[in-house]
């Protein structure tokens, strides 16, 4: 199995050809293919490597701080945000 990094160079190449347009159709659908098999095989090299990345969480009242995998850190966060209502003051009063 190539690299990440071969895959993506590939298929720079290949939008690289395609954008200039000196193909018939038939070459242009065949590249076109090529282009979006290495772009499916990009995504899920980076879903795997994401899903392995780890980050470091702020510590909760003077804890230690965490590690988690990045997915569940992005998901508590995107549960966590608040609505902020510019006529209200810091307390939350109006």
């Amino acid at each position: 199995m190539a690299s990440f990094e071969e895959q993506l160079a590939e298929l720079e190449k290949v939008v690289d050809r395609l954008e200039r347009g000196d193909m018939t159709l038939e070459e242009n659908v065949s590249l076109f293919e090529r282009g979006v098999h290495l772009s499916n095989a990009c995504k899920a090299q980076l879903s795997s490597a994401e899903s392995r990345i780890q980050v470091l969480l702020e510590p909760e009242e003077g804890g230690p701080a965490r590690v988690e995998d990045l997915a569940v850190a992005v998901a508590e966060d995107e549960g966590d945000e608040e609505e902020f209502d510019a006529d209200e003051d810091d307390d939350g009063r109006p």
